[in-house]
């Protein structure tokens, strides 16, 4: 009866994977009866824990490419969102130029476009990462057309454009590389309306 319930409680240990190969690695188990002393140096040598190790690495790696096309998916969408920044700072100028009567914040100057395109972001931490430079250009009397810039004055006049250029220093963070920051940027360029 004794010798029944042992093997019964060995094949039951035997069924918990785990915990039988490591009680062959540390030889507390010897399917031999204790016969020889060779066959614990055999079982150091076997593959009983290669699957665990394959495991751990083989998910380092599928974790690592996830993260990091999680993380340039974030980027992309960062680009995207700095480029509709800079049409929207650009079109949120051209309807308050000089002519402007109707609107709030007529006659919009560089600080309210920078607060406008910031504000976009709604109040997040992240503002601190972008920059907005407002510029305003004159057309050429001359045919084809040019734009030159009005330099430290607003002229901000029907006829003549602004240019709005969104800057955002995105920081990428990437699985087992150090840290750096992409600096993306996008320009928008509009006729003033009014």
């Amino acid at each position: 009866m004794i010798g029944r319930e042992a093997k019964s409680w060995r094949e039951n240990r035997l069924t918990f994977g785990w915990l039988s190969a490591f009680c062959r690695l540390c030889s507390w188990h010897q399917a031999d009866g204790g016969k020889g002393a060779g066959q614990s140096k055999r079982r150091l040598l076997g593959e009983d824990g290669a699957a665990i190790v394959e495991m751990a690495l083989g998910s380092m790696i599928l974790l690592s490419m996830i993260m990091g096309t999680l993380e340039m998916c974030l980027a992309l969408y960062t680009y995207n969102f700095t480029s509709e920044a800079a049409r929207e700072g650009a079109r949120y100028a051209i309807v308050r130029g000089s002519s402007c009567t109707s609107l709030t914040n007529c006659g919009a100057t560089s600080a309210q476009i920078q607060t406008y395109v910031q504000g976009l972001y709604g109040g997040s931490s992240s503002v601190s990462n972008m920059t907005v430079t407002t510029t305003w250009l004159t057309a050429s009397s001359t045919q084809p057309t040019t734009w030159t810039s009005c330099g430290s004055t607003q002229c901000n006049d029907p006829g003549n454009a602004v240019q709005v250029k969104v800057t955002y220093a995105f920081p990428l963070n990437l699985p087992f590389l150090s840290k750096t920051t992409l600096t993306m940027s996008s320009t928008s360029q509009i006729v003033i309306a009014n």
